[in-house]
């Protein structure tokens, strides 16, 4: 079996016994074997410390998808209800998920009569959905929402499946209810971290990054599987080395079950239809960057530096970029050796585009760039029809001007006035792949606008290029 690319052991775990208890009651009643990470994960969770209480108070695993991670759950879930009487809280992201877990248990449940015989109750209803024992145990399944957790006392575990999904409040809903419990525990168990979706998820695999760095994790467990080789820097940024996708080895690095439950040729078949990104973090655990420090993202604080107070640009360009809150213009040019963009007008809704268009920009003629690909390609006509000339922005020209306004930024040969829409788009906004040539554009995460940024950039796309100076050199006659 592959090794875990990262693996954290709970510091004051003494014994595994109920550990290799509970995997023996459920492999006799299953009829399946665990493979060795299986058991491994079960080890971490049901570590115990000198006192008998589990070592670790939270667990995370991070393992793509149909690699056994529900096995890995329902043994400890089995071995709880059937020898502990826990009280337990299953949450998932997606109601199937949940239904999917409790259908599972209540399979392994009824295939035996003797495990059968102690199911009380069972409800199916999706705002009452359990597993009763008449031991008094019980494991009750919902779907994360702000309050899924309210309402519940006494509950021994909580299980947090679909963990990339995980949001804060959701999970502040939930947590407290483990308060009153003598021996609580929180098992996290996940894929990739998805860009603008995972960044609790994210905080989990931190902790165990400065754990392997040697920190102190506290009562922590944490395993992953992946095909990325990711560590801390010595200034605590995450680095990552991104696998080769078309190696096989890597496949089978990140994928314990592949040649048991999966196969080659359906890996195969997902390489070609999900392309090389997205194969990585479905199928090899490749995590999208973490927000704000690596993967391109752009240096907020070098951003902070560059302001300036009363510019006089040259060369003015003028870009359109739509979100699905509203509208922004901006400009683009240049100020001396350096790049400058602001923001000219942004505003809610779209209705209000052309006749700004129409009005112009600093008595500037009416001439706006637009990218066709984008939702903002929509006004070309429109524009056009209103008497504006509109310049096409291609897509290799606009991820060209993504790397330029990012190298500038680097350089800190890019200006602007401090403006709050930009601002805020250059801290939240993320990077995807463009092409196959190493070209990329801006990836905009889900709660956050940066269409600022967005129309900045495609006016940038205008704005000529610098040209080395000309020198002459004359000859003595």
């Amino acid at each position: 079996d592959p090794s875990p690319g990262l693996l954290v052991h709970p510091p004051a775990g003494t014994s595994l016994d109920e550990a290799h208890s509970a995997i023996e009651l459920w492999e006799h009643y299953s009829g399946k074997p665990l493979d060795s990470a299986q058991k491994l994960m079960v080890e971490l969770m049901m570590a115990e410390d000198e006192s008998g209480r589990w070592a670790a108070r939270t667990t995370g695993r991070g393992e793509s998808r149909q690699n056994g991670k529900g096995d890995e759950l329902e043994v400890m879930e089995a071995w709880g209800l059937v020898q502990r009487g826990e009280w337990v809280l299953h949450t998932a992201h997606e109601l199937a998920t949940a239904k999917s877990a409790q259908r599972r248990l209540v399979d392994f449940l009824e295939l035996h009569k003797d495990l059968r015989r102690l199911i009380r109750q069972v409800r199916y209803a999706n705002s009452d959905r359990s597993i009763e024992l008449i031991n008094g145990s019980i494991i009750v399944y919902r779907t994360r929402t702000t309050g899924g957790g309210r309402g519940l006392d006494d509950i021994s575990r909580l299980v947090v499946d679909e963990a990339q999904w995980a949001q804060e409040e959701q999970l502040a809903s939930s947590l407290p209810i483990l308060a009153a419990n003598p021996n609580p525990q929180t098992n996290f168990v996940g894929s990739a971290g998805i860009e603008g979706r995972s960044d609790w998820w994210w905080s989990m695999r931190l902790r165990a990054l400065r754990a392997i760095a040697g920190e102190d994790a506290g009562a922590f467990g944490y395993m992953e599987h992946t095909a990325e080789r990711v560590e801390l820097s010595q200034d605590g940024k995450v680095v990552s080395e991104l696998p080769d996708v078309n190696d096989r080895a890597e496949w089978y690095g990140a994928n314990p079950a592949l040649g048991v439950r999966i196969e080659e040729a359906f890996l195969d078949e997902q390489l070609q239809n999900l392309g090389e990104r997205l194969f990585a973090r479905e199928h090899l655990n490749v995590w999208d960057p973490y927000p704000n420090q690596s993967g391109g993202f752009l240096p907020v604080e070098e951003w902070g530096e560059l302001t300036v107070d009363d510019p006089k640009p040259a060369g003015v360009c003028w870009g359109l970029a739509v979100s699905e809150h509203g509208a922004v213009f901006a400009s683009a040019g240049r100020l001396g050796k350096d790049l400058y963009v602001d923001v000219v007008a942004a505003e809610e809704g779209t209705d209000w585009v052309v006749e700004r268009a129409q009005q112009g920009f600093r008595g500037k003629p009416r001439h706006i760039r637009v990218h066709p690909g984008a939702p903002e390609g929509s006004f070309i006509r429109p524009l056009r029809d209103a008497g504006i000339e509109v310049d096409e922005v291609a897509s290799r020209a606009y991820a060209q001007a993504c790397g330029e306004f990012l190298d500038a930024l680097k350089n800190g040969t890019i200006r602007h006035l401090g403006q709050a829409e930009l601002d805020r788009a250059v801290r939240a906004v993320q990077r995807r792949d463009h092409g196959s040539d190493g070209l990329w554009v801006w990836a905009e995460p889900p709660d956050v606008d940066v269409a600022a940024l967005r129309a900045a950039t495609i006016a940038l796309s205008g704005v000529e290029k610098r040209r080395p100076p000309t020198i002459h050199v004359y000859e003595e006659s």
